[in-house]
């Protein structure tokens, strides 16, 4: 038998300890908030296929039919778009993701704070809150006991730092594991799509996902959430990026009203239903964050102590694999967990085995997180003339759409040969 000390109670650290229960594996998650609805997430989520799958591996059936039941409606396309609002380019669903049957491989774009509620669900009291987590020590047999703030510990097994990209266990565990600035700063924002609303939003952002590129610094993004069931609370989810040097020092310090006008002032010359569209988000559903991102450490031994999503591997959000690859990390942990539970892998050898391959695919979603965002907030001219006019000649053919955008996507969420073997485990729906 192992026990499990999971720190932090976001999406990845929740979903392991959904996988590792499924399992019979002893699990305990310690988690900073001082109550379970302490947490904003406002934000709408894209879980790609490789979200799904690790979402269909941790989840007991009941859950996984309640992720499903709760997701936003899919399709709509990726819409490339000028500041003038006009269609460059519209990527098709089908090209995005290879449509498939199966609901574990497919893409759904999902309500982060409904999702976290769902990973909650069924760990009652294995979810321990108002535990801010302070250090680790390790006895000679190499069990690690965690401290907590309040002067409470916890021992076990195993300890899982799963406390974000600021995390105190990896700060201890790694310390040569750095973050560093991206350089640009992220604004959250959400406009509640209802008939008022949709009776002047231009046609293309009400559906699907879009990127609006300016020859600046900056771009928007925006992404619709509409519930399938049950119907109502639906919004565009909004995220303005620019380098940092465009907005004031400590932007996460202005509230919602101040990074509107902020917001307002570098797109003036922008179409008028994108002004109004961040003038009518509402201000407490605002919110800057400076995008960090982790350096890639070198490999290190393992240990009963290890890490999971952005506390290993942080990055920004362009792209929108961070939740996914966290979502990973907990699908495999929870895999290399339950073999040396029962006895089929001596337990440094799971750690290490996860950690090697969680490198891996992790920091390749790091540098295309990194990729992602230096393309979106290009200023060069020539780029922008020659990556728009591409555009056009790919919204005319739809070879051309294939070739260009056929690997986005889909090439970042492709099964791993363990991820094969994990679905051939499950049963179906």
């Amino acid at each position: 038998m192992i026990d499990v000390i999971i720190v932090g109670g976001g999406i990845g650290g929740l979903a392991l300890a959904q996988g590792l229960r499924k399992h019979g594996v002893g699990v305990a998650v310690y988690e900073r908030d001082a109550h379970r609805d302490d947490r904003l997430d406002r934000y709408r989520l894209a879980i790609n296929p490789a979200g799904s799958r690790s979402l269909r591996a941790c989840l007991p059936d009941q859950r996984w039919q309640a992720f499903l039941d709760t997701a936003g409606r899919p399709g709509g396309g990726f819409g490339f778009l000028g500041t003038d609002l006009c269609e460059l380019v519209v990527v098709e669903d089908e090209i995005m993701y290879p449509d498939t049957l199966d609901p574990a491989e497919r893409s759904y774009p999902v309500d982060r704070h409904t999702l976290r509620g769902i990973l909650l669900d069924g760990l009652g009291a294995d979810v321990h809150y108002g535990k801010t987590f302070d250090r680790y020590e390790l006895a000679a047999d190499g069990r690690p006991t965690a401290h907590f703030a309040d002067g409470t510990s916890a021992g076990g097994d195993v300890l899982v730092g799963a406390d974000g990209i600021n995390s105190r266990l990896r700060a201890q565990y790694l310390p040569a594991a750095t973050r560093r600035d991206t350089g640009a700063v992220g604004v959250g924002l959400k406009l509640p799509l209802n008939d008022d609303t949709r009776a002047w939003l231009p046609a293309r952002l009400g559906q699907g996902m879009n990127l609006v590129l300016p020859v600046a610094p900056c771009f928007l993004f925006t992404s619709v959430f509409e519930r399938q069931r049950p119907a109502g609370d639906d919004y565009l989810l909004c995220a303005f990026v620019a380098r940092k040097d465009r907005f004031p020092a400590h932007p996460e310090r202005l509230d919602g009203a101040q990074l509107k006008a902020h917001i307002g002032g570098l797109i003036a010359g922008w179409h008028p239903a994108l002004r109004r569209l961040i003038d009518q988000c509402p201000p407490h559903d605002v919110s800057a964050f400076p995008f960090q991102a982790s350096g890639h450490p070198a490999p290190w031994a393992p240990s009963r102590v290890t890490v999971l999503g952005d506390a290993v591997h942080g990055m920004p959000p362009a792209g929108g694999n961070g939740a996914n690859t966290a979502l990973r990390d907990a699908a495999l942990l929870t895999r290399r967990l339950s073999q040396a539970a029962r006895g089929e892998l001596p337990l440094l050898d799971a750690i290490g085995g996860y950690e090697a391959e969680m490198r891996d695919y992790g920091f390749q979603a790091v540098d295309l997180a990194m990729k992602t965002l230096r393309q979106g907030m290009s200023s060069n001219l020539f780029d922008a003339f020659f990556s728009r006019n591409w555009f056009r000649l790919c919204d005319r053919a739809a070879p051309l759409r294939r070739m260009t955008f056929g690997g986005s996507w889909a090439a970042v969420s492709a099964p791993r040969e363990w991820e094969r073997e994990m679905a051939g485990s499950i049963p179906a729906p």
